[in-house]
């Protein structure tokens, strides 16, 4: 079995000096071999800008895009027709947990299938991809799968 090791850089530049409510949160980040640069901050509410990602978004995405990717993977294999996915991915920060962590991240998944399909089989292959998602595998925070399935 062959190894996936994954690598990101990082950069932020500026300066502290003027204390916790006077540095810049903006950053920029890049995962190779893409060559897209993505402009990140913090959340607005830790004096982030508004108009980029912060990183608790990006593990919901993350969380989001693998489940996606696992589902149209198994339905493929299983040769269900999938014509849309949409999700509507949520989580909050949990100001009350030690240490302060992101809780259980939701998935709203609809997913809509060439009519005939049929849903049990679409809820299996849900819950398969969800247990072979490697984010939701690599999470402490709980991921949660809702789908409901769309005939088209």
């Amino acid at each position: 079995m062959s190894t996936h090791s994954y690598q990101a850089r990082l950069h932020w530049n500026g300066s502290t000096a003027a204390g916790i409510r006077s540095y810049s949160r903006d950053h920029t980040a890049v995962a190779a071999p893409a060559t897209a640069r993505v402009d990140l901050s913090a959340d607005p509410a830790f004096r982030g800008n508004p108009d980029r990602l912060n990183p608790e978004q990006l593990v919901v995405m993350a969380a989001s895009s693998c489940q996606m990717l696992s589902f149209l993977g198994a339905a493929a294999r299983a040769r269900v027709d999938v014509l849309a996915y949409d999700d509507e991915a949520t989580s909050r920060l949990d100001l009350t947990a030690e240490p302060v962590r992101l809780s259980a991240i939701h998935l709203h998944v609809t997913v809509q299938v060439a009519a005939g399909t049929d849903e049990t089989t679409v809820q299996q292959l849900a819950a398969q991809a969800h247990h072979e998602c490697y984010i939701a595998n690599s999470l402490s925070v709980p991921v949660e799968v809702t789908t409901t399935v769309v005939p088209r």
